[in-house]
């Protein structure tokens, strides 16, 4: 039995040269025609059938600053031309907002609307696919800087401008609503603080009046207390001094009658009375002596202490008296006092509350009209397009051609390669069968082996 060899072709291990690809180009033209037209007509049919998308864009910037001068000249609420800008990107940009529009204009999202789903799950497809919001690179400062860009892709059949202007209208009115409502209670919330203090100050006022009047009488009574005290040692000491007037007449009576002087009389004239001479002498005593009481004489006396003993008051004897009197009287009535308790209009008397008064009426008479107010200004309104943006017909059949050329030249290739690949095995198959009879083992017709190859198939090596 004898053995079977294998045989080792000959092939070359060089690189395709271009002109081998350009050949394999050539012979496979047809081909990658083919599959370019079958892609091209793909795509031409997916352009015809895809359902046109269109968009729309809206773009927003700043007001300028005169159309919020009177907000902010309220003193109250300061809302700079980007600020409001951000409070309405805000409001464009929030689910409530949107949801809001949708339910309010649902006659404009009739074709956004699936049957089984409900109100917020079509409108969650339409918030997710449809609308977008664009806002500058915050890194790039500059007046142009600042804006917002809204666009709105919608189908064919959709009011696409309506509903991207509406909204842009309706987040406006949502935040100047906003803005409203905050200095409604911005100035609620003044008011209340001011009443507060003019509140306090009324309250500080009615203390201190309270107190000032409690003084006023506490001493009125304590000097009224003192000046009756003083009147009464007063009158105590004045009825001292009159019982001691009257020891001190009673004493000198008895030394005036025991000495015999019933006339007022001077020592001089008691001693020259007891000389004899003549009656006609003028007589000059200087003394810098008290002349003791008794000289008065019995008769003096008696009768200045008789006017002692009937006497009913000692309130005649000092001036004083009077003046406590008069001072007691003054006390009976304080008319500060009365004065103060009479107040009516007493708010007049409050102490720094003019300015708070003055804010409460600028406040009060605040009339700024919201609805008048510009909050950004829109530069460019939505506009209904020229042409569908999707599908992009001409991006898609440029693309179409390339990725058919592409596709067809490698689908050539993998022809030729296949082919090489069978033609390769049936030559190899063939010089085995040839090297076989040669050597008489195998009884088969070589010609008729090779009429059974192609000159298509046959291998060439280089």
């Amino acid at each position: 039995m004898s053995s079977i060899n294998h045989v080792q072709l000959p092939i070359s291990r060089g690189d395709v040269d271009l002109r081998t690809i350009l050949g394999i180009i050539g012979q496979q033209r047809k081909f990658i025609a083919a599959v370019t037209a079958l892609v091209v007509l793909a795509a031409l049919v997916y352009c015809f059938l895809a359902p046109a998308q269109y968009q729309v864009s809206s773009v927003l910037r700043p007001a300028a600053i005169n159309e919020l001068d009177a907000l902010n000249r309220s003193e109250i609420y300061k809302l700079p031309p980007n600020e409001a800008l951000s409070k309405v990107g805000a409001s464009l940009e929030s689910y409530e907002t949107r949801l809001g529009f949708f339910r309010a204009n649902q006659s404009l999202f009739q074709r956004f609307e699936r049957t089984g789903h409900s109100l917020e799950q079509s409108f969650e497809e339409f918030n997710r696919n449809s609308i977008s919001l664009k806002l500058p690179d915050p890194k790039k400062a500059g007046p142009l800087s600042s804006y917002i860009a809204l666009e709105l892709k919608y189908p064919a059949g959709v009011d696409g401008v309506a509903i991207l202007n509406g909204f842009v209208d309706y987040a406006i009115a949502v935040e100047r609503e906003e803005v409203a409502a905050d200095l409604k209670v911005i100035v609620k919330n003044r008011l209340n603080e001011l009443k507060g203090k003019i509140d306090s100050a009324r309250s500080n006022y009615e203390t201190e009046k309270t107190a000032k009047i409690a003084s006023l009488l506490e001493a009125d009574g304590l000097k009224r207390a003192q000046l009756q005290d003083e009147l009464k040692g007063l009158r105590q000491q004045l009825k001292t001094e009159r019982n001691d007037r009257m020891a001190q007449l009673s004493e000198a009576i008895s030394i005036a009658d025991s000495l015999g002087i019933k006339k007022p009389t001077t020592p001089s004239a008691l001693a020259d009375g007891e000389r004899t001479g003549s009656a006609s002498v003028m007589r000059t005593e200087v003394n810098n002596q008290q002349i003791p009481l008794y000289f008065m004489g019995v008769e003096a006396l008696e009768a200045e202490r008789k006017a002692l003993q009937h006497r009913t008051s000692d309130d005649f004897t000092v001036t004083r008296v009077a003046q406590i009197a008069k001072e007691l009287m003054l006390l009976q009535e304080n008319r500060q006092v009365e004065i103060l308790s009479q107040r009516k209009n007493e708010d007049i008397f409050l102490n720094n509350v003019q300015p708070l008064r003055a804010e409460m009426a600028r406040l009060s008479n605040l009339n700024i009209d919201i609805s008048r107010i510009k909050l950004v200004t829109v530069d460019r309104q939505a506009l209904a397009p020229i042409a569908p943006v999707e599908p992009r017909k001409g991006v898609i059949i440029v693309l179409s051609i390339l990725l058919g050329f592409a596709l067809g030249l490698i689908l050539s290739f993998i022809r030729h390669l296949a082919g090489a690949r069978r033609s390769l095995v049936l030559g190899s198959t063939t010089m085995f069968y040839e090297s076989e009879l040669n050597e008489g083992s195998l009884g088969v017709d070589v010609k008729s082996l090779k009429a059974a190859d192609t000159p298509d198939t046959t291998l060439r090596a280089q």
